[in-house]
């Protein structure tokens, strides 16, 4: 089963690949992205690897407005960003990982806000790291 959140961000503020690898580093993740990452160009599969072991996402770049189309209390909150980066991620302890560290990332260094799938709240920064270390240590532990 499939899991996923979305992350809405102004276009300008989508990062590049180096910007993003850089802001993982500065969280203290242990997340790297493959040089595949291209802002509204990558989509499909992504790999990473993360704490030296594969753990990729599936990642697709659209217009907030078909993300949010029939949520008018969301399309409120996100105001004008007008990106949406989809990931998702199958039952893989460390997909999920890379997943919620990635949506911790955007969130926490350019503005994004984060929806998970099928909820219909935003999550702030603060808590989405947390759920990032959380889901990490997890790995940690098994």
């Amino acid at each position: 089963m499939a899991n996923s959140q979305i992350a809405y961000l102004n276009r300008n503020q989508v990062p590049e690949r180096q910007a993003l690898q850089e802001a993982i580093k500065a969280l203290r993740f242990r997340l790297t992205l493959d040089d595949a990452y291209v802002p509204f160009e990558s989509s499909g599969y992504l790999p990473c690897t993360l704490d030296g072991e594969d753990a990729g996402v599936d990642i697709k770049f659209s217009d907030t407005a078909a993300q949010l189309n029939d949520q008018p209390q969301l399309q409120q909150q996100v105001g004008d960003r007008d990106t949406a980066i989809l990931l998702r991620w199958g039952g893989d302890p460390r997909e999920r990982a890379s997943a919620l560290i990635l949506g911790a990332t955007l969130a926490h260094s350019f503005g994004a806000l984060v929806q998970r799938q099928p909820e219909e709240t935003l999550r702030v920064p603060e808590q989405l790291v947390d759920e990032a270390r959380k889901a990490f240590s997890q790995l940690q532990e098994e």
